[in-house]
C-alpha cells in the first residue's frame, strides 16, 4: 500500500463538499482508506493515528489523503475528490477560487442572498455566524461542536437584528421553496415545519408528502435550542414567522423532549393557528386551545393532515402478515433488536417505540443514562452511527453508505438478535444509491430478520419505490415509517404479531 497526500493552502472547503470528496475517494479503485479534511488540530492528530504526519499544515489547508494498492490509484482517487471540490471546472484549476473565501466577499459577489449556509469545524463556526449576521443574513449553522454559550449568544444577536440563526446542528431547512443541507424533494403546501431534528424534519416532509401535502417552509432551530439555557429563542422566531405567513395553515413542531417551561413560552408565538407538536419522549404536554400535543412523527403528521381535511398516509398495510412470517421462522435463541441508524431523530424515536414495548434500549445516545453501551449479552441495542465517534475525518453514513456495512454485519452475526433495525435516508446531500450500497450486506446476513425504512419522496433523485423494492428484493421487511418499522421490530422480537396493530 501507498500512501499519498495533497495539500492544498488556505483552500478552505464546508464539511459537507468534503463528505462528498471523500466519498468519492473512498470510492476510486484500489483505494484502502483516504479522507479529504481541513488541517484542524484535531484532524491532523486524527492524521496521525493513520500514519500521515500533517504538522506542518495550518488550519486553513485543505488535505486530500489516499491510502490505495498503487501511486497511480492513489493519484487517481485524489483527481476524483479534486474534481468533486472544483464542480465541473478542470481538477488543474487553483482550489482557492472555487467559491469566495469569506463571507464578506460571498455578500458582495451574490447580491440579494440573503440565507448563509455556515458548515466550518465547531472552533471557528460562531465566528462565522457572527459574521453572517453582521452581512445582513439568517443563518443555517450546519456546523456542530458550537458550544451553548456561543449558540445563546449568536441567538441573543439575531433577536435583537430580527434574523434566523438556524441550528447548530441544523441539518435541514427548505426556505423559498429550495432545499438546505440534508433535504427532500417536495411540493409546496399549507405546512409550516419548524424542526429542533434534522432527519425528524425529513420524516415529516415523507410523510407529509405521502398524504398528499406539501410545506411552505422548514425552519431546523438546532437540537438545544427547547432547552432551559437557550430559551427555545429561534423556535420562537420561528413559528411567529411561519405563523403571520397567508400560505400557512397548520404549523407543526418537531422535537426531542423540551423544558417543559419554555415549550409554554413559546407556544403564543404560534397566533392562535393550529400547532401540532411532536415531542418525542416527553412526559404528557399541557397545550392551549388550537395545540396538539403527540409522541411519534406518525401521529403528529396525522394531526396535521386531520387539520387540513387531508386523510392520513396508509403506513401499516401488510405489517402483520410480515411480522407473522418473522416470527415462524425465528430461532428460539434469538430475542433482541438491534438498531443501526444513519438519522438520530430516527434512532431515538425507535428507542422510545421499542422501549415502551421490550424495556431497556442500551444505546450510544441512550435515553437514560444507565442504557449507555457497552450492553449486556442479549440486550436491545440501537446505534446512532451518525454520532461524532464514527464520523470524525470520514464522511456521515448518511452520504457514505458503506460506513455502516460494519456495525451492521456485526449486529447480524450475533446469535441473539432476532431483527436487525436500519433506515435508509434519501435525498438531496445523501449517498445516491444507499440501497444498493446495503442490500449485498444485509442479503448476506442470515439468521435475524431485518427490518427497513426508507425515507423519502417519489421526487427524490435515488428513486423512493426502487429503492425500497431493492432492499425487499434483499429479504428486509420494509416499513413505511420510521415508527412503524421500530413497531415491526418489537412486535417480532416479543413473538407478537399484533403489537403492530397499536399506535407507534
Amino acid at each position: 500500500m501507498t500512501t499519498t497526500v495533497r495539500r492544498h493552502a488556505d483552500a478552505y472547503h464546508d464539511s459537507m463538499l468534503l463528505m462528498a470528496a471523500t466519498r468519492a475517494l473512498t470510492a476510486s479503485p484500489g483505494v484502502d482508506w483516504g479522507t479529504a479534511l481541513m488541517a484542524t488540530p484535531l484532524n491532523v492528530e486524527l492524521l496521525a493515528e493513520q500514519g500521515v504526519d500533517a504538522r506542518d499544515a495550518r488550519a486553513n489547508d485543505l488535505l486530500l489523503v489516499a491510502r490505495a494498492g498503487s501511486p497511480e490509484d492513489a493519484m487517481c482517487a485524489l483527481d476524483a475528490a479534486e474534481a468533486v471540490l472544483a464542480g465541473t471546472r478542470a481538477v488543474e484549476r487553483d482550489l482557492t477560487t472555487v467559491r469566495p473565501p469569506t463571507i464578506t466577499a460571498a455578500v458582495a459577489d451574490l447580491a440579494g442572498a440573503n440565507v448563509a449556509v455556515v458548515s466550518v469545524p465547531g472552533p471557528y463556526a460562531a465566528l462565522a455566524a457572527h459574521q453572517a449576521l453582521s452581512a445582513g443574513m439568517d443563518v443555517l449553522l450546519f456546523s456542530d461542536g458550537v458550544s451553548v454559550d456561543d449558540e445563546v449568544a449568536l441567538k441573543i444577536r439575531a433577536e435583537s437584528l430580527g434574523r434566523l440563526v438556524m441550528g447548530p446542528g441544523a441539518g435541514t431547512a427548505v426556505l423559498g421553496g429550495v432545499g438546505l443541507g440534508f433535504a427532500n424533494t417536495v411540493s409546496p403546501g399549507p405546512v409550516g415545519v419548524v424542526a429542533a431534528a434534522g432527519t425528524g424534519a425529513q420524516e415529516v416532509l415523507a410523510l407529509l408528502t405521502a398524504g398528499g401535502s406539501g410545506v411552505a417552509a422548514v425552519i431546523g432551530v438546532g437540537g438545544r435550542d427547547l432547552s432551559r439555557l437557550v430559551g427555545g429563542r429561534m423556535t420562537r422566531a420561528a413559528l411567529h414567522l411561519l405563523a403571520i405567513q397567508a400560505d400557512v395553515d397548520v404549523l407543526l413542531l418537531v422535537t426531542k423532549p423540551p423544558d417543559p417551561d419554555v415549550l409554554a413560552s413559546v407556544l403564543p408565538a404560534a397566533g392562535g393557528k393550529p400547532l401540532v407538536i411532536v415531542a418525542q419522549g416527553a412526559e404528557e404536554v399541557q397545550t392551549p386551545a388550537k395545540v396538539q400535543s403527540v409522541r411519534t412523527i406518525d401521529e403528529g403528521v396525522e394531526a396535521a393532515l386531520t387539520e387540513l381535511g387531508m386523510p392520513a398516509p396508509e403506513l401499516g398495510t401488510g405489517l402483520r402478515a410480515m411480522a407473522e412470517a418473522a416470527i415462524e421462522r425465528l430461532d428460539p435463541e434469538r430475542i433482541a433488536v438491534r438498531g443501526v441508524f444513519s438519522g438520530g431523530s430516527l434512532c431515538y424515536q425507535a428507542m422510545h417505540v421499542l422501549s415502551r414495548r421490550l424495556g431497556p434500549i442500551y444505546s450510544n445516545t441512550p435515553l437514560q443514562p444507565g442504557w449507555r453501551v457497552p450492553a449486556p449479552p442479549g440486550a436491545h441495542v440501537c446505534i446512532d452511527a451518525g454520532e461524532e465517534e464514527f464520523t470524525v475525518s470520514r464522511p456521515h453514513p448518511m452520504i457514505d453508505a458503506e460506513a455502516r456495512a460494519d456495525l451492521l454485519r456485526q449486529a447480524g452475526d450475533d446469535p441473539t438478535t432476532a431483527v436487525l433495525l436500519l433506515d435508509v435516508v434519501l435525498g438531496h446531500g445523501a449517498h445516491p444509491d444507499p440501497a444498493g450500497v446495503l442490500a449485498p450486506v444485509v442479503e448476506a446476513i442470515t439468521g435475524p430478520s431485518v427490518v427497513a425504512h426508507v425515507l423519502g419522496t417519489d421526487a427524490d433523485p435515488q428513486g423512493l419505490e426502487g429503492q425500497r423494492a431493492v432492499l425487499a428484493d434483499a429479504g428486509c421487511l420494509v416499513a413505511r415509517s420510521g415508527a412503524r418499522a421500530a413497531l415491526l421490530a418489537a412486535a417480532v422480537a416479543a413473538r407478537d404479531a399484533s403489537l403492530v396493530e397499536g399506535v407507534p
